[in-house]
């Protein structure tokens, strides 16, 4: 029931943001807590694919210098396609993400981030390629213990389920393919 009143107030946040002008491929989600700038949507283009983590906000404006200068800076934001931004991370005005790229959680992005690049950071800055990142990941998760939608709350895991992923995952990590359209 809660992620069912939660997708209904996303539909209509996002509807709201794109009546006013707001720009956003196919195939986006948004987990709870996004803030994207209400205040100037018009200035903000989301491609194709993109997910937003829990609590990453997106800025077109900056009013810090306001209360000293009488002004708010502006700047337009662009998002590029296949993009992933970590949780808890903030895009500032004045800023474009390129395609393929990917966003470290807690991530503040004050500069361009160029296509196909992993940046983390306050600021966030470069650290990879996104081919090197996901070279990792795949090594990575044949190392360590995989598992299926149904070892998640909405596939219906049972606690025999629980106990085996707590006992088989001793370096603390797992991987797990979900297989879901809709965030929850």
């Amino acid at each position: 029931m809660i992620n069912r009143i939660r997708n209904i107030y996303k539909s209509l946040y996002i509807k709201r943001l794109v009546k006013r002008g707001l720009l956003i491929g196919e195939n986006f989600t948004m987990e709870k807590g996004v803030n994207i700038d209400a205040n100037f949507p018009w200035l903000i283009e989301i491609g194709h694919n993109v997910i937003l983590s829990p609590w990453v906000y997106i800025l077109s404006h900056d009013a810090a210098g306001k209360n000293h200068t009488g002004v708010s800076k502006i700047g337009k934001v662009k998002i590029g396609n296949n993009v992933f931004v970590g949780a808890k991370s903030t895009i500032l005005p004045g800023v474009t993400i390129g395609d393929g790229a990917i966003i470290g959680t807690n991530s503040v992005v004050t500069s361009n981030i160029p296509s196909n690049s992993v940046a983390v950071g306050i600021p966030a800055k470069v650290i990879s390629t996104t081919e090197e990142y996901v070279k990792k990941f795949k090594t990575e998760s044949n190392r360590v213990p995989f598992y299926t939608r149904e070892y998640t709350l909405w596939g219906g895991i049972k606690e025999e389920q629980k106990k085996q992923m707590l006992a088989e995952m001793k370096e603390g990590i797992g991987f797990i393919n979900t297989d879901r359209q809709e965030s929850g």
